[in-house]
């Protein structure tokens, strides 16, 4: 039965409550979002809508994301939808929840795909979330943890809720008094802290993300300065650490030893990989990358157990193996060879003379995006090899990272934000690197994250981006154990 106050509810007229924030990065603004809350009977409708500008050497990306949640009064979820436009590559997610269970529709350019999983047991939407931290109110030094469901990753994460001291927050020269609310998501790799300034009804009126040491401000404001011209911020620049050393000759070095020092707050975490290993010394990350070499080649398509490496064969909504024009580059390249990694090497060959049109005009494209535009850097160049791998049954996946450069936005001697790919060959991952065929992939490149190259694999580099320096390198030539 409806309680009294929902029941009334449901003969209520509709209402729609709209706010307004503006974006900033760097005391800039770049972008503006806009939350709408609409009750229409017993149900509740939510819409984010955010869209920001950034500089790219030179050339502006536009973001826009627009997420709907649909929700019962009392935070039961119901549906939801997430419009993604990055610089006109669309994709639209379309969820309905029921019976226990989520089914989604992926719409990119005009290719559909249907996936339904079982809901996260405790998972919540806007709503739900919401009436979680009315219950909890907001006494300082509270914590709790909540389950948030993310459309773009099909589960739900898990979040640390901590409640802080009152605070005097300055929004525009309007001096208000608000409580600091921190919420720590526990992505994978390394969790990110998201700091908000609430008010009694826990509205946001200001909020703090980490973005490559950086802070990404959303402060709210009305309308007209909401929806102002906005600013352009390069943040090409901060996706490069500086070398210490001029690196000549990468395709003649056996490893590089690499000594880090974190200059942001928090643990620097860097992965572990067949061609790298992590050490912690005297305070410093020691990072050694060594390339992994295979003993031997090996007939594809895989058919052994191994379960990343079976993961790594699935069609995902990046890594779209299964499209028809995926399928046909990857005949187109493979050919006859039925040995793993000279057939994996052909894709890498062929990927770097198809993708034509080279700029970073595009955001960020899916496999089957790429495989019709051939336009795109090198995050395109990556995806469309993990894709051709896996429509060729050869297990393969994204790496986000540094990689070495002569030059990089104007600046010499830098290791530049960079995506390649790796394919699993007798029991190892090796790399490849589409963009830089035929050397590819070397000592010079420094994993700093591993997925299905669906941009949510890479939210935990937002904390390690521009959140250290390179003290110290040292290689070791292949041909000797000489050092320089």
């Amino acid at each position: 039965m409806l309680s009294v106050s929902l029941a009334a509810a449901v003969w209520a007229e509709t209402t729609t409550e709209t706010d307004y924030m503006a974006i900033l990065l760097e005391g800039k603004k770049i972008g503006h979002a806009e939350y709408t809350r609409t009750v229409e009977g017993a149900t509740i409708t939510t819409r984010e809508h955010l869209t920001m500008t950034l500089g790219r050497s030179g050339q502006t990306v536009k973001i826009e994301t627009t997420e709907t949640h649909l929700e019962t009064l009392d935070g039961k979820p119901m549906g939801f939808e997430v419009l993604q436009d990055m610089s006109g590559i669309v994709q639209k997610r379309t969820g309905k929840v029921a019976d226990g269970k989520v089914s989604v529709i992926v719409d990119a350019m005009g290719q559909q795909q249907e996936v339904t999983a079982g809901w996260p047991k405790g998972a919540l939407l806007n709503q739900g979330l919401r009436l979680l931290q009315k219950e909890k109110g907001l006494s300082e030094g509270l914590a709790y943890e909540a389950a948030i469901f993310r459309p773009d990753m099909m589960s739900a994460i898990t979040a640390q809720v901590a409640v802080g001291k009152p605070a005097t927050v300055d929004l525009f020269g309007r001096v208000v008094e608000l409580t600091e609310v921190r919420v720590t998501m526990q992505v994978p790799d390394q969790p990110i802290t998201v700091t908000s300034y609430v008010d009694e009804e826990l509205t946001a009126h200001k909020t703090l993300v980490p973005m490559m040491g950086m802070t990404l401000e959303m402060v709210q404001c009305d309308k007209a300065f909401a929806l102002r011209d906005d600013d352009v911020v390069d943040f090409l620049d901060r996706l490069s650490v500086k070398s210490p050393v001029e690196l000549t000759d990468l395709s003649g070095k056996a490893s590089i030893r690499y000594e880090l020092t974190a200059t942001c707050n928090g643990e620097l975490t860097i992965p572990t990989t067949p061609s790298q290993t992590v050490q912690r010394e005297n305070g410093r990350v020691i990072v050694t990358v060594a390339p992994s070499v295979p003993k031997t080649d090996t007939l594809r398509p895989y058919d052994g157990e191994h379960p990343e490496a079976l993961a790594a064969l699935k069609p995902t909504d990046y890594l779209q193996s299964h499209d028809e024009k995926v399928q046909e580059l990857a005949k187109a390249a493979v050919g006859e060879t039925t040995e793993t990694l000279k057939a994996a090497r052909q894709i890498e060959s062929f990927v770097k003379g198809y993708i034509t049109t080279k700029d970073l005009s595009v955001g960020y494209a899916s496999a089957a995006e790429v495989a019709r535009s051939r336009q795109g850097d090198c995050s395109e160049h990556a995806v469309l090899v993990a894709a051709m791998c896996r429509a060729a049954g050869i297990p393969a996946r994204v790496v986000c990272g540094l990689v070495y450069a002569d030059t990089f936005v104007g600046q010499k001697s830098v290791f530049g934000g960079h995506m390649w790919t790796e394919v699993f060959v007798d029991g190892t991952w090796v790399g490849l690197d589409a963009t830089r065929a035929p050397n590819g992939f070397g000592a010079g490149h420094i994993a700093l994250a591993v997925g299905d190259g669906k941009p949510s694999d890479f939210f935990s580099i937002v904390n390690t981006l521009g959140c250290f320096k390179i003290d110290k390198i040292t290689a070791y030539a292949k041909t000797n154990n000489t050092t320089e």
